[in-house]
């Protein structure tokens, strides 16, 4: 069975057509309240993918604001989200709506413990080779 993708019961092109005071009623009091009271930054960013958009281009957004809430007007745009280190390319969909950026752009990667060698004990694993 097809995964039906669906956000607060609406399906991605009936929130496409809602106006954007419309769907801030329908996100929860936090994200509504960043969006709302967003900064600068924020808005140059919405600025930015609009004109995108406009524009046509397949080019992705670059951006450092992790904070910024997905909003029905960037499904399909490509943003690159920086990590810290790096820029991380996201593609966003209908799923991500309400998220921020910063969910799907990890900072940090999965710890990876080095094993002993042959014939060694855990222990030995800290001493200083002679």
């Amino acid at each position: 069975m097809a995964e039906r993708i669906a956000y607060r019961g609406m399906t991605p092109s009936e929130i496409s057509t809602l106006s954007d005071q419309d769907y801030l009623k329908m996100l929860k009091s936090r994200q509504r309240r960043s969006v709302i009271r967003n900064s600068l930054k924020y808005r140059m960013l919405s600025e930015k993918i609009a004109e995108q958009k406009k524009s046509g281009s397949t080019k992705p957004v670059k951006t450092h604001i992790r904070e910024a809430v997905i909003l029905p007007s960037w499904i399909g745009m490509t943003i690159n989200v920086y990590n810290g280190k790096e820029f991380q390319q996201l593609t966003i969909s209908a799923n991500m709506l309400g998220h921020r950026l910063g969910e799907y752009a990890y900072s940090t990667k999965r710890v990876v413990h080095s094993s002993p060698g042959i014939r060694a004990t855990k222990g030995s694993k800290f001493t200083e080779v002679k």
